[in-house]
């Protein structure tokens, strides 16, 4: 069986057809063209009079497990003032977003990042907001907002973490996922449904993939390097967008987001069937390796393995760091797929992790 390549920069995948009736009509009735520009949220044009602008960074990245600090810091004090943390996007993380209220003097957490969160404190017009132990999920653009029931005015950070997108697919075909369903997906394999900045981001750094994949706000694209008439015609490099879909009705892939892992992978050889793969990593301390955390392994430890194993979702994949003959025949680096074998074949090794 021959693989596929899921991987950057990858021309030899099952590709998008177009079932629109003529080129020039597809921008309009099939999806839109985006080069795929990220403007960030531009406030309002006035100067503000207690909060520093620029804050410092008005990004901060941080790697998964990590901490980060979002900086917020006053240039004087009112007399009676609060400062309200909220997490703006993309997902909801409690009541109302809230994560953090001060007065100054006391503070209180709220919601689901509350207990992750503290003030740094480093002097006393300092109200920056602390966060440790960093999950996927903390991803997006934070607000510092100074009130005093008079002038209220606010900064925004946004906090990103260090990590990659990859494509997934379901075991049962392509496009077959509901926005749940991809979401959930993502999940169950170490990761989270990619942004849009983060699937920009992976295209610049080479993501080519011509199926088209949910992301997180709920909107369906794919990312095109090299053109061609299979993954919508012959216009210029971009991430292709179908905009907002129906989440509970469209059916596409997913595009997800991991990042680096506590654990390492590793392989074990075969020939295993699947069940035979499931305790060989049991018998080794560790369990079936996740889709993200094979892509974790090559993409940040440089793994390179030129065998295909199991994982656990039940695909048959291996890591290619350096490209050479009977790897995959494929000049790019990235992560080799032999789709969903029979779990009763016995062909091939196991990916572990551990």
């Amino acid at each position: 069986m021959r693989p596929s390549s899921h991987t950057y920069r990858t021309g030899r995948v099952t590709c998008f057809i177009m079932n629109c009736a003529a080129i020039l009509i597809l921008t309009t009735s099939c999806f839109s063209w985006t080069s795929a520009i990220y403007l960030p949220n531009r406030q309002a044009t006035k100067k503000l009079k207690y909060l520093l602008e620029p804050p410092v960074y008005a990004e901060v990245t941080s790697p998964r497990g990590g901490n980060a600090t979002l900086p917020c810091v006053l240039r004087f004090k009112p007399s009676h003032y609060n400062v309200k943390w909220t997490k703006l996007e993309p997902l909801r993380r409690g009541s109302e977003n809230i994560v953090m209220i001060t007065n100054g003097s006391a503070h209180k957490p709220y919601g689901l990042l509350g207990p992750r969160a503290s003030l740094r404190k480093a002097h006393a017009m300092d109200a920056s907001l602390r966060l440790s132990n960093l999950e996927l999920e903390d991803v997006g653009r934070y607000r510092c907002e100074l009130i005093n029931g008079i002038e209220d005015e606010s900064v925004i950070i946004t906090l990103e973490i260090e990590g990659m997108v990859f494509p997934y697919q379901s075991k049962n075909g392509r496009y077959k996922f509901t926005y749940q369903e991809a979401k959930e997906a993502c999940v169950e394999q170490d990761g989270t449904l990619a942004t849009f900045k983060q699937l920009y981001r992976a295209w610049t750094e080479g993501l080519d993939w011509c199926n088209a994949g949910w992301l997180v706000d709920g909107t369906v694209h794919y990312p095109i390097l090299h053109p061609r008439a299979e993954c919508g015609g012959e216009l210029l490099p971009g991430i292709r967008s179908y905009g907002p879909r129906d989440r509970i009705r469209d059916h596409f892939d997913a595009f997800c987001f991991t990042s680096r892992t506590t654990g390492f992978v590793f392989f074990v050889g075969g020939p295993l069937t699947f069940g035979e793969a499931v305790q060989v990593c049991r018998g080794e301390g560790g369990e079936l390796a996740l889709v993200g955390q094979l892509y974790s392994a090559w993409r940040f430890l440089s793994y390179d393995r030129c065998n295909g194993g199991w994982l656990k979702d039940g695909s048959v994949r291996f890591p290619i760091t350096t490209p050479r003959e009977r790897c995959g025949d494929i000049p790019e680096a990235g992560v080799r797929t032999f789709g969903y074998p029979n779990k009763t074949l016995r062909l091939y090794g196991a990916y572990c992790y551990r």
